[in-house]
């Protein structure tokens, strides 16, 4: 691995102006079973139903992130095709409740979304989230996976084998994860996996440049704001929705991108997290 930076754009496109910020949102789970510091991590049906209502009366298309991109950069190129108003729709890890909750929501809202299962969980639960394991119920498994391929709204990406905060992992095994999940989903659904998010948000330039070399041409972390020209293609910026957004706070929040100084601050606090999270990992320690 060169110690270069991967380009933030495909070279069919480059920044300008006339790219408009694009929100993408980040969901888990969509169950009302929620509590102690995971309760930002789930939305309600109910809630979830009224959020998707919204968007689609305010004129957005609901769309996966790749496709997103993909009418950024046709934008881009051609200036008499204007971008739609969009939003991205994103969700981690790959819970059941995907399946029988949230696919039929978006299908009543003609709106399709980018899925990012932890491909060495499924069938499984979220251990990495310790004493909380068992909140958001068990992990779709591969049978229930491919029946969410199947609808034709939804595209599989990856969350990398195990979820694993790749940038303090020893980098042949950063590597090696995000290749073998990358190839069992290719082989099971025989189409291109080329989006890819980070386990716990977290990268650094040797994880994108791995992500990259794998195959994805595009990745996303948390971030906490909106995409905008400029901002790297394998570390896509995303919006957490919560619960506690009704129709009109996640409207609010998908043209505003939310408050900004906590996100610049998270940014600015990374490098010494990441040394803190290293010597944690040493001593046999894993903070998130």
């Amino acid at each position: 691995m060169t110690g270069s930076e991967p380009p933030a754009y495909s070279s069919a496109a480059r920044p300008s102006a006339a790219r408009p910020a694009l929100p993408v949102l980040m969901y888990h789970s969509i169950s009302s079973a929620a509590r102690g510091p995971l309760r930002s991590l789930a939305v309600g049906p109910t809630r979830f139903a009224e959020q998707l209502a919204a968007l689609a009366d305010a004129g957005y298309r609901m769309v996966g992130l790749s496709e997103a991109l993909d009418l950024l950069d046709d934008a881009a190129i051609d200036r008499n095709r204007p971008a739609p108003s969009m939003v991205a729709l994103t969700f981690d890890d790959g819970y059941a409740d995907f399946l029988t909750r949230a696919l039929p929501l978006l299908d009543a809202a003609d709106a399709r979304a980018t899925l990012y299962p932890s491909v060495g969980h499924l069938g499984q639960y979220a251990d990495w989230l310790g004493q909380w394991a068992d909140e958001f119920g068990p992990l779709l498994d591969w049978t229930q996976l491919d029946e969410v391929a199947g609808s034709g709204r939804v595209e599989i990406g990856s969350h990398g084998l195990l979820h694993h905060p790749l940038d303090v992992l020893p980098p042949q095994r950063a590597v090696d994860e995000i290749i073998v999940a990358r190839d069992r989903l290719e082989q099971r659904f025989g189409t291109p996996v080329r989006s890819f998010c980070y386990p716990h948000g977290y990268h650094d330039w040797r994880v994108r440049a791995a992500v990259r070399r794998a195959g994805h041409d595009n990745a996303c972390e948390v971030g906490r704001r909106r995409y905008r020209p400029g901002d790297r293609r394998l570390a896509v910026p995303r919006l957490l929705p919560t619960g506690d957004h009704d129709g009109a706070a996640l409207l609010d929040l998908v043209r505003t991108g939310g408050p900004r100084m906590v996100p610049q601050a998270k940014r600015l606090a990374q490098p010494a997290w990441r040394l803190t999270r290293r010597v944690a990992r040493r001593a046999g320690r894993q903070l998130t």
